[in-house]
C-alpha cells in the first residue's frame, strides 16, 4: 500500500442504537462480546486495515490513498471469511438467539468488533503522535482565553 501523501483516518466510535426490548439488547451485546472474544490481533489489525480501505474508497479521500486491486480482493476475502467464521462456527448460538431477538444484531455487534479493530490501531505510539500532530498548529492562547471567560 503506497500513500500519496501522510494520512490517518480516525474512526469515531458509533454508538450502539437504543433498541426498545431489553432482550434483544442482552442478546447483541452477548453476540458482540463473543465475536470480540474470538478475534486475535492479527484478525483486529486485518479488519482495521479492511476499514481504512474502505473508508479510502470514498471520493473526498481516494486520491490520498493508492491500494492495488489485488491488496483490496485479499482484505475483502480475508474479512468475508473471518466473519462466516465468527458468526457461523464460533458464536453460533450467540447468532441466531440475537438474530432472533433483533434484527439488526449482527449490524450492531460489528459496531463493537469495529471499536475494538481501532483500538488496535490507536495504541500504537507513531498513530498517536501522527493524530496529535495538529495541536502545533491550533491557537493555544485563543482557547485558553475562550475558556478563561
Amino acid at each position: 500500500m503506497k500513500y500519496k501523501q501522510g494520512i490517518f483516518i480516525a474512526m469515531a466510535s458509533v454508538a450502539l442504537f437504543l433498541t426498545p426490548a431489553v432482550n434483544a439488547a442482552n442478546a447483541t451485546q452477548k453476540l458482540g462480546n463473543c465475536l470480540i472474544d474470538q478475534l486475535n490481533g492479527k484478525e483486529r489489525k486485518t479488519l482495521a486495515r479492511w476499514v481504512f480501505f474502505s473508508m479510502g474508497a470514498h471520493p473526498e479521500i481516494s486520491e490520498f490513498l493508492s491500494v492495488s486491486n489485488v491488496e483490496r480482493t485479499k482484505t475483502d476475502k480475508y474479512v468475508g471469511e473471518l466473519i462466516t467464521r465468527l458468526l457461523v462456527k464460533d458464536c453460533p448460538t450467540e447468532t441466531v438467539k440475537a438474530v432472533k431477538e433483533n434484527p439488526r444484531a449482527v449490524e450492531q455487534s460489528f459496531q463493537l468488533v469495529g471499536e475494538v479493530a481501532m483500538q488496535e490501531l490507536m495504541n500504537n505510539e507513531q498513530t498517536m503522535k501522527a493524530i496529535s500532530n495538529y495541536v502545533q498548529y491550533t491557537d493555544q492562547k485563543a482557547l485558553q482565553m475562550m475558556i478563561g471567560k
